[in-house]
């Protein structure tokens, strides 16, 4: 717990260092991922999301066994996927970008008129999780801030991680408010 206190100290007042283009990239870099990601996930949503609708897909077997394959790309953390991605395609964003796709894929099942709101509510929470989780999957390999953090967590540069920390805090605020303000105008007020 003493340690605890001395971490929060060395935090005060937040700065961003020398190195404060490479966090802006950094945030950038995670922020592109989020969205790729969701984005590529929304779009493979769309089809998958015919083939488990009851509507459209008749057979109660096949469909069945289709949700459960949904059910487990869901039940899989983004950070397993990263962790695999990054063996597969190296180091980087790219691996960020699969894994929060990969995670991502099973939104909806539904004809579209009828699902278009709710998927794009979906698509829209999802791009506003995926921030938060784009800069954690750095940690592992997978690109973005998190692999700042990390770095600057080792060489325990506190002030510059409580920096980091409140631009993510003000980004995915940005986001939410942003995010927010499209649902309300294409799905409206519930």
């Amino acid at each position: 717990v003493n340690g605890l206190f001395v971490i929060l100290r060395l935090m005060v007042p937040p700065s961003p260092g020398e190195q404060w283009v490479e966090i802006l990239q950094g945030l950038s870099e995670s922020l592109a991922m989020a969205f790729l990601g969701t984005f590529i996930a929304a779009i493979i949503a769309i089809p998958l999301g015919f083939l488990g609708a009851r509507n459209v897909v008749t057979n109660t077997l096949f469909r069945f066994s289709l949700r459960r394959v949904f059910d487990g790309f869901r039940g899989v953390d983004q950070l397993i996927w990263a962790l695999a991605y990054v063996r597969a395609v190296g180091l980087g964003p790219l691996a960020g970008v699969l894994a929060i796709a990969t995670a991502d894929i099973a939104v909806r099942f539904g004809i579209l008129p009828q699902v278009a709101p709710i998927m794009l509510g979906h698509a829209l929470y999802f791009f506003e999780s995926n921030t938060r989780s784009a800069t954690i999957l750095g940690v592992v390999g997978a690109g973005g801030i998190g692999l700042q953090i990390s770095e600057r967590i080792r060489v325990r540069h506190w002030d510059e991680v409580a920096f980091i920390i409140i631009l993510m805090v003000l980004m995915v605020a940005a986001i939410d408010w942003l995010s927010g303000r499209v649902r309300r105008r294409l799905i409206g007020e519930r």
